[in-house]
């Protein structure tokens, strides 16, 4: 049943996010308004779903919500509240790498995969 609502979810999320993250882009002129709104919006969700709940969220709203929804929606949101944990959980220096080594490891990571597939082209 766990992965069914992650399933379920994921689909509703990813078309939630290319919906909305096209609808905002064409209207704004550039893409990346669609992707920072859906990262800023998703951010937002997955704080209040996390805090829903005294003493964590059920299982549902976990695996419907948070990985399956938000999931799909932008995994930026994983991402964002896991810094954010790791801050509360007083580890202020594995958060700064998170953020550090998520955004190096990241950016290098596309830059690798284009200039591989640039290469492949060829």
């Amino acid at each position: 049943m766990t992965y069914l609502q992650v399933a379920l979810g994921g689909a509703l999320g990813s078309v939630l996010r290319f919906w909305l993250g096209t609808l905002i882009g064409t209207r704004a002129g550039a893409p990346f308004w669609g992707t920072l709104t859906v990262n800023i919006l998703g951010s937002f969700v997955i704080g209040l779903a996390a805090s829903f709940e005294k003493g964590g969220p059920s299982d549902f709203t976990k695996h419907f919500v948070m990985l399956g929804i938000l999931g799909g929606f932008t995994t930026f949101s994983s991402f964002s509240l896991q810094t954010l944990e790791l801050f509360r959980a007083g580890n202020p220096g594995l958060a700064a790498a998170n953020l550090a080594l998520s955004m190096v490891l990241c950016l290098l990571g596309v830059w690798l995969g284009d200039t591989l597939g640039a290469q492949w082209k060829s």
